[in-house]
């Protein structure tokens, strides 16, 4: 059982396990669960002033770091390098961080978008499970900073 997992039964969160085939990036992870890229959460690492914090985003979108920056009142914002993050999750699978800074001591920023959905669903700190819980019990958990930083890229065909 993860670290996750132990805190969401303390916390009696009840809480869906998603199995799939396993996917190393939020859109192929939600076609392989057969889930909205808009319902699932991705964790992005980064750097706000030198302190690593997360950034959470819809699947089907993009950071949108000069709106992170601006609504933060950051000097810096950029996207933290792997090796400036793996070692802070030793029981995940890097690239598989579930949007819960506060077990790992840090600041965590989220989309509001994420906010319009009953449900979120997120990394099971591995690359082949999903977790869903209620937005609300992530809210009250994880107390995030809300912030509208989710762009999404117009893809020309």
């Amino acid at each position: 059982m993860t670290h996750l997992e132990e805190y969401l039964k303390r916390e009696q969160v009840e809480y869906r396990r998603i199995i799939h085939s396993r996917a190393y990036t939020a859109q192929k992870t939600a076609a392989y669960a057969h889930i909205s890229g808009k319902e699932i959460a991705k964790t992005v690492m980064i750097k706000i002033d030198g302190r690593l914090c997360m950034a959470v985003i819809p699947a089907s979108g993009s950071l949108d770091t000069r709106a992170l920056k601006e609504a933060s009142g950051a000097k810096e914002v950029r996207l933290a390098t792997e090796p400036e993050f793996k070692d802070n999750f030793p029981d995940c699978e890097v690239g598989a961080m579930p949007p819960f800074g506060n077990l790992y001591n840090m600041d965590v920023f989220v989309s509001t978008e994420l906010t319009q959905d009953p449900f979120i669903s997120f990394n099971a700190c591995n690359h082949s499970e999903l977790i869903q819980i209620s937005y609300k019990n992530y809210q009250r958990l994880v107390n995030p900073v809300v912030l509208d930083i989710t762009y999404h890229p117009i893809i020309h065909n």
